[in-house]
């Protein structure tokens, strides 16, 4: 039991970072109909510029004030990036095939992780403890002051985006432009700021699961992007991506899944036991999880 308990709480704290990272790419697809590949990467440098920003402005020191503070300037940073990105990469190619966004996407993944290699090197980086290191025993379950914080502070995020999404105008108006652009238009949205919009949310957020993977993990490479934005981009698919409940679902299945895996069978098998996962839920439900229940929204 105890051993299923603790598991249970890594697979959470696990799958709230894939939540959080699968809403950017679940965001992005709702309202352009594209994948954005190059999503893993930019959490990745979200990971390196927070280290960056916590080295250069602070030195050194653990406090919640310190962290916050560095949370909302690299998301800052990672919000400008995504919206370069979008300007620079996707822009240009709306109106040209889907192929032709694709390889801009997995270009732009390429650009970003070898710009990553290039400022920071290739070796592995020890990402500082910007929190205190508390840990909890209940009854043989230890729970850091890390989990609890990437639960409670993921969890109030996705309620605030869905919150956002479903009841302000600027939601309205997401979803709105999701469902059909021209329409949207035709009624006085302008799309295109629609889209900044989503690559603002969508990469923030991406830029908080960045430096929860950085605090959790306490590694970062330049390549770790592929990893977890691979697991991220599952996750949304097993939830039904466009869909920003099922994007949050499918990243605490998938979290606890692997989780469990780890913890009965093995690590090495993670990857391997989460594509079976992937193809048998695909098998019965096509769309995800909750796809059908709203396909073109986000």
């Amino acid at each position: 039991m105890d051993i299923f308990l603790q598991q249970l709480a890594n697979g959470l704290t696990i799958g709230s970072m894939f939540a959080l990272i699968a809403l950017g790419y679940t965001m992005v697809y709702g309202v352009m109909k594209l994948i954005n590949f190059a999503h893993g990467d930019l959490v990745a440098a979200s990971a390196f510029v927070g280290l960056f920003i916590f080295t250069n402005l602070f030195g050194s020191g653990t406090s919640i004030f310190i962290a916050i503070a560095v949370f909302l300037l690299t998301a800052v940073v990672i919000a400008i990036c995504g919206v370069f990105l979008e300007r620079v990469a996707y822009r240009p190619l709306r109106t040209a095939p889907r192929l032709s966004a694709v390889v801009s996407a997995l270009g732009a993944s390429m650009v970003i992780q070898n710009g990553i290699m290039l400022l920071w090197g290739p070796q592995l980086k020890i990402f500082p403890d910007l929190i205190p290191q508390v840990y909890w025993d209940l009854g043989g379950v230890v729970i850091s002051l890390i989990q609890v914080l990437i639960m409670a502070f993921s969890l109030i995020l996705m309620i605030a985006l869905y919150i956002f999404i479903e009841k302000t105008k600027m939601g309205t108006a997401i979803r709105a432009s999701s469902i059909d652009q021209d329409a949207a238009r035709l009624m006085g949205i302008n799309v295109n700021n629609i889209i900044v919009t989503i690559f603002v949310i969508g990469t923030s957020l991406g830029a908080v699961g960045g430096l929860f993977i950085g605090l959790y993990y306490k590694g970062i490479t330049f390549n770790m992007g592929w990893q977890y934005g691979l697991n991220a981009f599952i996750a949304a698919i097993i939830g039904g991506i466009g869909n920003i409940p099922g994007a949050m679902l499918g990243g605490m299945l998938l979290g606890l899944f692997n989780a469990f895996i780890a913890g009965y069978v093995s690590s090495t098998w993670a990857d391997a036991f989460t594509f079976t996962l992937l193809i048998v839920i695909l098998i019965f439900r096509p769309t995800g999880i909750l796809g059908e229940r709203v396909a073109e929204k986000v």
